[in-house]
């Protein structure tokens, strides 16, 4: 196990009404000002928008709205959230929907400080050293950036899709979870979510670090509830508890928890990222669905012993040839996505007669390095063989 240090400064409302109690937060974090960052459609036709309105001007918090964030958000948007929040004089932000929502205010956080452009610390130029503080209330378990220091970011220009990650800059200060709030969400959406906390934990677990049978079993764990409560949501879409139990789990997922004392993977994430990047329309839970059993596969080929550890502890294989666990693993995780909804292939993606996987291998390796990946390091020729085997 590895030296580690674990910071979670988040504070966790969790349950049914847990956005009432934006204003209170709001007002012990000291906030006058704030800018509300949302989607639009759902947050407003469900009343939740005004409801954590409401709440602010309970406590005599005012407001300003930056509203019609999309999937794979865009740089134009934090350059236009950075614009606002500095001719209003906000003094925080607060995070109204999924990952996407979260990931922009997160850039904007760290832009309006910043002298320079925000895409510095995103590019790896500079650090984040200062940041507007945020808060959350939850609508899509998926992102996990309630609770992480994390954001990712497409560049319009060149369709450059980057992750920023931080210890502690840009953690929310309280993230409102409420399982209610997710039983509307289409099906897709919901597996999409599924998919996405489950390669969080996943790029944590696939570690060339030995001697982390604790987190093994914290991902391991963590997994398997996931697995177990998707049937039960699939299935019923108003279970409280099967949603309680996949919100929190997205939240586990990405907190670091998972991470402690183990070199982290993130090779199927870059990989994905180019997709979706290229391919807006593509969202990000379905392009790893369709990347992560092809990594899979081709790594298990020359370093087998965690995939199979995978299969055996996750899906209970129980041949004692890796190899052949190997096989077996990647066709069982491909037969929960597909029964959860999922596509497993580039060509149920809908692109594949306009894939450039040239494009694709140039593009990752250029903002990712020449190599990407710790469980195996991956060359370009070993990410194009990824590619393909997605195909």
């Amino acid at each position: 196990m590895n030296n580690f240090t674990f910071y979670t400064p988040t504070r966790y409302i969790f349950g049914r009404e847990a956005e009432s109690h934006v204003g209170r937060l709001a007002k012990l974090e000291g906030w006058r000002k704030v800018m509300i960052v949302y989607g639009g459609g759902s947050a407003v036709r469900s009343g939740l928008l005004d409801r954590v309105k409401a709440s602010l001007e309970s406590e005599g918090i005012s407001h300003v709205e930056l509203s019609g964030i999309r999937p794979n958000p865009t740089d134009d948007r934090v350059y236009e959230g950075i614009t606002v929040a500095r001719e209003t004089n906000i003094d925080a932000l607060i995070a109204v929907g999924g990952g996407s929502v979260i990931d922009t205010a997160k850039g904007i956080a760290c832009g309006v400080p910043y002298e320079g452009d925000f895409w510095d610390f995103y590019c790896g130029k500079k650090v984040v050293e200062k940041a507007l503080p945020v808060g959350v209330v939850l609508t899509i378990p998926a992102a996990g950036s309630e609770g992480s220091g994390n954001s990712v970011i497409t560049r319009k220009d060149g369709l450059i899709k980057l992750s920023l990650r931080t210890e502690s800059a840009l953690r929310p200060k309280f993230s409102c979870l409420n399982p209610e709030l997710t039983f509307t969400l289409p099906p897709f959406q919901t597996a999409c979510g599924i998919c996405d906390m489950m390669v969080h934990i996943m790029e944590r677990y696939f570690t060339p670090t030995e001697n982390v049978e604790v987190t093994d079993r914290l991902a391991e764990g963590l997994l398997k509830a996931i697995i177990d409560q998707a049937y039960v949501v699939m299935s019923n879409p108003m279970d409280y508890d099967a949603r309680a139990n996949i919100m929190w789990s997205g939240t586990m997922a990405h907190n670091g928890i998972c991470g402690c004392g183990r070199q982290e993977d993130w090779a199927s994430h870059f990989i994905e990222h180019e997709i979706s990047a290229l391919y807006p329309q593509v969202a990000h839970g379905a392009g790893l669905a369709v990347i992560v059993p092809a990594w899979m596969r081709f790594v298990g080929t020359s370093k087998p012993s965690k995939v199979a550890q995978f299969g055996r502890r996750i899906f209970g294989i129980d041949t004692s040839d890796d190899r052949q666990a190997v096989l077996r693993t990647v066709d069982m995780l491909k037969t929960f996505f597909h029964n959860i909804g999922l596509p497993t292939s580039i060509s149920e993606l809908g692109i594949d007669d306009h894939i450039d996987i040239e494009l694709l291998v140039r593009k990752l390796h250029q903002n990712k390095g020449e190599k990407i990946g710790a469980y195996i390091p991956l060359s370009p020729l070993d990410t194009k063989a990824i590619y393909e085997l997605a195909l």
